[in-house]
């Protein structure tokens, strides 16, 4: 059964600052596996954890495949390469803090996906509101901001997966990664996502999306 979610402490956000180019994080499976990733090692960023990354690759790895990535706060990229590397046929990476989408750009380019993917130096709150024409092909979506969004802009974050939500096609995947703060059963379909805990991340995933809006 999926864990429910509690209280954890809040995680700080680092000032605005130029990258370190020191710390690799490596796709953990697909065409890339063990391929490094350039990270600056700014807590700004917030990665997913390897270990909350792969747990969630585990879970809808092999459906990915045929599908079309959306990484709406991007970071390093991360997650969006991890379903490219997993046969997505193309992905969006969405990076408001321009020094991390440049290393998005680079992380791209040096794994040869640049022609797979689209990037977007933007925030994903307004890049939602003109939400780019996308084809008919279903989605794997992942909302990974830093923790505090779903506080200090709850409503933004709920009307954003809300938008998604309804604009994607029939058999898209949404992930949404969270702290214990967030609650789940705000969401569409509440009852539908598959909420796990991996303190201090709590991650809900939510399936079959057109079985649920047929």
């Amino acid at each position: 059964m999926p864990s429910r979610p509690g209280k954890p402490k809040s995680n700080p956000r680092s000032s605005d600052k130029e990258p370190r180019l020191d710390a690799p994080i490596r796709i953990i499976g697909g065409d890339f596996k063990n391929k490094k990733l350039v990270y600056s090692g700014d807590e700004l960023t917030r990665p997913m954890k390897q270990r909350v990354r792969a747990a969630v690759f585990n879970l809808i790895g092999p459906a990915i495949k045929g599908k079309y990535a959306i990484d709406l706060f991007a970071g390093t990229g991360a997650l969006g390469i991890e379903a490219l590397s997993r046969r997505a046929v193309g992905a969006t990476f969405i990076e408001r803090h321009i020094p991390t989408s440049k290393l998005v750009r680079q992380n791209l380019d040096d794994l040869g996906l640049s022609d797979r993917a689209q990037l977007f130096a933007a925030n994903t709150f307004f890049w939602a509101r003109r939400l780019p024409k996308f084809d008919d092909t279903p989605w794997v979506v992942f909302c990974s901001p830093p923790y505090e969004l779903f506080i200090s802009q709850a409503d933004e974050m709920l009307a954003l997966i809300n938008a998604m939500l309804a604009a994607a096609p029939p058999d898209s995947i949404f992930v949404v990664e969270s702290d214990q703060r967030f609650d789940f059963a705000s969401l569409p379909h509440a009852e539908a996502w598959d909420v796990r805990e991996y303190a201090p991340a709590v991650v809900g995933i939510l399936r079959d999306l057109g079985e649920l809006t047929s």
